[in-house]
């Protein structure tokens, strides 16, 4: 096959492989009932005027499936971690002992797990929609190149490539998709 095509494939493989990488980082985002560290991934705390990320500033791990405990590494960022939490309206209380600011999980109610799975619908959907994206460019740099002198048949089997590319990672965003929701239904 010609190196443009190559190029190409290769391009978009890689592009929908990034979209299943951020579908995975914004699905932990989302809780299910058990306490996971990366809960906290998109807190942000003011840190000496700068806004950092709570993981830069702090330990945060899971004693038990139900608690969340972060240790600031300066006693003084206790406040300023305290407020970023409630300010990111996650439905978390932190509780500190001046030393560590610890987090109980509640339980999740029947209602807001069906919020959950509607949440990881959608972003299943973006990523389909991403991955759908990326094969129409794909399909249009492939049509460029019959202007450059490609051979039609060598388009249309490129082609079937990108579409069985993209086949292949929807039906990933799906069991994921799949994955996430009976987590987050399993009491």
């Amino acid at each position: 096959m010609n190196e443009d095509v190559d190029l190409i494939l290769m391009d978009t493989e890689d592009k929908m492989q990034k979209t299943l990488k951020f579908l995975d980082s914004e699905l932990s985002k989302i809780r299910t009932g058990r306490a996971n560290a990366h809960m906290l991934d998109g807190i942000v705390v003011n840190y000496y005027g700068t806004p950092t990320p709570l993981s830069q500033i702090s330990n945060i791990n899971t004693p038990d499936p139900r608690t969340l405990a972060i240790q600031p590494w300066e006693k003084n960022m206790i406040d300023p971690i305290e407020k970023a939490i409630l300010a990111a309206n996650m439905g978390l209380t932190p509780m500190n002992n001046g030393e560590i600011i610890r987090i109980n999980i509640p339980i999740l109610t029947e209602e807001r797990r069906r919020e959950l799975v509607k949440k990881v619908k959608s972003e299943g959907e973006t990523a389909r929609v991403g991955i759908r994206n990326i094969r129409r460019d794909a399909n249009d740099q492939l049509k460029k190149l019959i202007k450059e002198g490609l051979a039609e048949d060598e388009e249309k089997d490129a082609e079937k490539l990108v579409q069985e590319m993209t086949d292949k990672h929807i039906t990933l965003v799906d069991e994921k998709l799949v994955l996430k929701e009976k987590d987050i239904m399993t009491i």
